[in-house]
């Protein structure tokens, strides 16, 4: 059993050789790309195991999804958390999002050599993209991982999920001060926060956050705002 399975293991997660293997792919490509393009800090063996790999899947933990669930991957870089949950849940259909075209061909490089079905990369950005009917409250998940402030981050992110849906906000120890500066945003774009959950990543002692925030009414056809409103002039 090598380092990756043993940690996965440890916390809970039953993974298959497939599922192994495309962590272990990813992981080589992750790498060899990032010696070009600047997609990682993060790239020494056990710090990737868990600051990238563990760290992304720890929602699957905390939170039930569905079977056959549909998830959107807002500001997903290199492809973090999405491509990770695809190798551990591989029947949730997947699309990772990124307003950088260089991490889009990364990632569908990734799709193409790992042979991975059900899941695409798009390009754009989250403030177009939440305006397309093809995107628009499409999704029964949504989640994002250190991309912005969650009173910023929700405009980006509540556009996409469908009524009944949620979003999941991956934060660090300042997920409930940031839920405390969000609550006009959640309510504004349709959704109510269900629960935070709080718990630690077993590296260097990381506190961690989960704000789980359902979508309980359509969000007004204004949002989001464009010219970098959500970011500039938060809800």
């Amino acid at each position: 059993m090598n380092k990756l399975e043993k940690l996965l293991r440890e916390n809970e997660f039953e993974i298959d050789s497939l599922s192994l293997q495309n962590f272990e792919d990813y992981r080589a490509l992750l790498v060899e790309t990032n010696k070009s393009l600047n997609l990682t800090s993060i790239t020494e063996e056990t710090e990737v195991n868990y600051k990238h790999f563990l760290d992304s899947i720890l929602p699957l933990k905390f939170f039930d999804i569905p079977k056959n669930s549909t998830m959107i991957d807002i500001g997903t870089g290199a492809g973090l958390p999405g491509l990770p949950i695809k190798f551990v849940r591989d029947d949730i259909k997947v699309t990772l999002m990124d307003s950088l075209n260089k991490r889009i061909k990364f990632l569908d490089t990734v799709i193409g050599e790992l042979n991975l079905s059900n899941i695409e990369a798009i390009h754009g950005r989250a403030e177009e993209m939440g305006r397309n009917l093809n995107y628009r409250e499409q999704y029964d998940f949504a989640i994002s991982r250190a991309v912005s402030r969650l009173n910023t981050l929700l405009e980006y992110t509540l556009p996409f999920v469908k009524v009944g849906g949620y979003f999941i906000s991956m934060k660090g120890p300042s997920g409930r001060e940031e839920y405390e500066e969000a609550k006009s945003a959640i309510e504004i774009l349709g959704g109510k926060l269900e629960k935070i959950i709080d718990y630690k990543l077993d590296y260097e002692d990381s506190e961690r956050s989960l704000l789980i925030i359902k979508k309980i009414k359509n969000t007004n056809k204004k949002y989001p705002r464009a010219g970098g409103k959500p970011k500039s002039k938060p809800l």
